[in-house]
């Protein structure tokens, strides 16, 4: 017995057909967006990484931040000093 489709039948099967061929289609672009996305977001989490890694280092010299601080508060308290001297020398080369 042969099996016969009819015009309305071989119509549906070919709409089936295309539309899995578009599926399958725009599954492999969004799996290789995926895939792209994500070795990128890797690639950026290392590099960053890398970057606290360094940033720790760093601050593991911090011994010379305390005289640091105490030698720029007396500099400040100097320029305050002069700040000073010289507002009262200029108020009284102005009177």
């Amino acid at each position: 017995m042969l099996l016969a489709l009819t015009e309305r039948n071989e119509e549906l099967w070919w709409t089936a057909v295309i539309l899995g061929f578009v599926v399958i289609v725009a599954v492999v672009i969004l799996l290789s967006l995926l895939v792209k996305f994500v070795s990128t977001i890797e690639s950026r989490v290392t590099t960053i990484k890398a970057t606290l890694e360094a940033a720790a280092s760093n601050t593991g010299d911090t011994a010379l931040i305390a005289p640091t601080a105490t030698s720029v508060e007396g500099v400040l308290n100097e320029g305050l000093n002069h700040h000073l001297f010289l507002g009262r020398v200029y108020e009284k080369v102005r009177s």
